[in-house]
């Protein structure tokens, strides 16, 4: 194994180097299919999704990856993440709605595998994500989310007002 980057905790990057993720990871083809396939993609009701560079930018890097957690949980259950954008093609409304309450727009980053929770991104690159118990504030970057779904961090509920 290469010398770690110290972009994340060392069990972190193990489990993500073990799957595939290198720094420098960048499969722009893939990430400009899937976000050529969320453009094109109209829900019945007219919604569309947000594709924007922090999105894009992350399903270069992470995009395709199963992550399985390497270990418990700190605070609550790890979870294992498919990071695939198209996990969320039907959900657009919901990421509208989303982008809404947050005031920037939100696109669909993969999904919490064993909940169904989706995982935005915003065009800032925080992570978020959306589940049957509320909607889940993750990180300020996907370094910062990934490393808190896969070692059970407990989020931050998002709340109006």
């Amino acid at each position: 194994m290469s010398q770690p980057t110290h972009r994340f905790p060392d069990a972190i990057e193990t489990t993500l180097r073990g799957v595939g993720w290198q720094p420098g990871r960048w499969n722009i083809k893939q990430a400009e299919f899937w976000a050529d396939t969320l453009r094109e993609h109209t829900s019945p009701a007219g919604h569309r999704h947000s594709v924007f560079p922090a999105a894009v930018e992350a399903w270069a890097e992470f995009g395709s990856l199963l992550l399985t957690p390497p270990g418990p949980g700190r605070d609550i259950a790890p979870a294992t993440v498919h990071l695939d954008p198209l996990r969320g093609l039907h959900m657009a409304r919901t990421l509208a709605d989303l982008g809404r309450a947050l005031g920037t727009p939100t696109a669909p980053l993969g999904e919490e595998t064993e909940t169904g929770a989706l995982l935005a991104i915003d065009t800032e690159g925080r992570v978020h994500s959306l589940d049957h118990t509320g909607d889940w504030y993750l990180g300020p970057d996907i370094d910062q989310a990934l490393t808190a779904l896969l070692t059970g961090v407990q989020p931050t509920r998002l709340t109006t007002g």
